[in-house]
């Protein structure tokens, strides 16, 4: 048991070793009739739609205009992206139509961005990332310098709170650690995409060739399932290094983070068929060497555990303090995981900022 639980650990120590070289920079001149559409969706979004918007108008390298999407919000969203719009002629405020039945709210925002856009390349931002000033410029040229219809990233993340600390580098554990390639354009099988819906720049002509948003008007997921079809499409779909480009809070606390991991859980990991391998993964790499302890191999397993978190952490630009917290943090993730599986067993909806979709609107 204990040379199989230093195997389990060793398969993403590896993993993580090769990706993290795959891994680049986005990097290019855009062309000079470049214009990056920065699209935002915004929903309750008081709090952070000022910084948001700052950021993404300090961009320089390429030509920006900004449109944020006000999704019925029931803050004061829309007033003040209207106030700082009366400022600034690139940033334009729209207003969400009521949402259709078998759609899901950010895609059906995402859908109405992408239409009212002019750009050349579609940069999908959350309001709660803040981009780099050559973010934008960097991405399209990164896209056009590779032929690439898609570029996408993990911000760095901003960790505040033990909770977030538990649930949040998790993202970049399993992308390093579990995904052959890493979401690298050489990877080109639709299973072996990869996207951070926080942060995504796409080729417009590509983005209507494969129906945009509305080819998967119910999913929760929009990231992955934008770059899986592509993909299926024929086009190429690249992950760089998001920490330079953008970074991001994306919960305040445990609650927050729990509810928000899983709402999306049900179209990753928490398949009825998937999540048995990886709970055998995941335990058995992380977890079933501190019940072998004090087995040479089981402190082995350890110490590899503890090197590729703390490799992926650096790399990630995440706090160093949320490293002891690894094993929490897998236990957690894969607590999200069969609650999300027995949730969509019993036919209960997954609910996000006032609204709740049933199984067949996330799946």
């Amino acid at each position: 048991m204990d040379a199989l639980s230093l195997a389990l650990a060793a398969f993403p120590a590896s993993m993580a070793a090769a990706n993290l070289i795959l891994l680049g920079r986005a990097g290019g001149e855009p062309a000079p009739d470049t214009l990056v559409s920065i699209l935002i969706p915004a929903r309750d979004e008081a709090a952070n739609i000022a910084d948001c918007l700052d950021a993404a108008l300090a961009s320089t390298g390429v030509e920006v205009e900004v449109l944020v999407m006000d999704d019925a919000s029931r803050d004061a969203t829309p007033e003040i992206v209207s106030a700082r719009a009366a400022l600034d002629p690139r940033l334009r405020l729209l207003r969400a139509p009521p949402l259709p039945p078998g759609w899901t709210g950010k895609v059906h925002a995402c859908a109405r961005l992408a239409e009212a856009a002019r750009g050349t390349h579609l940069l999908f931002i959350d309001a709660d990332v803040r981009l780099a000033p050559d973010a934008a410029a960097r991405m399209a040229g990164h896209a056009q310098a590779g032929g690439i219809a898609l570029v996408t990233g993990v911000p760095r993340q901003r960790i505040g709170t033990l909770g977030e600390g538990l649930t949040v580098p998790a993202i970049n554990l399993l992308m390093m650690g579990y995904l052959p390639g890493a979401g690298r354009a050489f990877t080109g099988h639709p299973a072996m995409a990869a996207a951070c819906g926080q942060l995504i720049l796409v080729e417009r002509g590509a983005y209507e060739a494969v129906g945009g948003h509305a080819a998967f008007r119910q999913r929760l997921h929009d990231g992955l399932a934008l770059a899986r079809n592509l993909r299926a499409g024929g086009h190429r779909t690249e992950v760089v290094n998001g920490a330079p480009l953008a970074d991001c809070r994306m919960y305040s606390g445990f609650r927050e983070s729990w509810n928000g991991f899983l709402k999306n859980a049900r179209e990753g990991m928490a398949t009825p068929l998937g999540l048995p391998v990886w709970t055998v993964l995941l335990a058995g790499g992380h977890l079933l060497p501190w019940l072998l302890l004090p087995a040479p191999l089981a402190a082995a397993a350890l110490v590899l555990t503890y090197l590729t978190r703390a490799a992926i952490t650096w790399r990630a630009r995440e706090p160093s303090w949320t490293i002891p917290l690894h094993p929490a943090t897998v236990a957690v993730a894969l607590a999200i995981q069969w609650t999300a599986l027995a949730r969509s067993a019993l036919g209960r909806p997954a609910g996000w900022k006032g609204r709740a979709y049933s199984a067949a609107d996330g799946a």
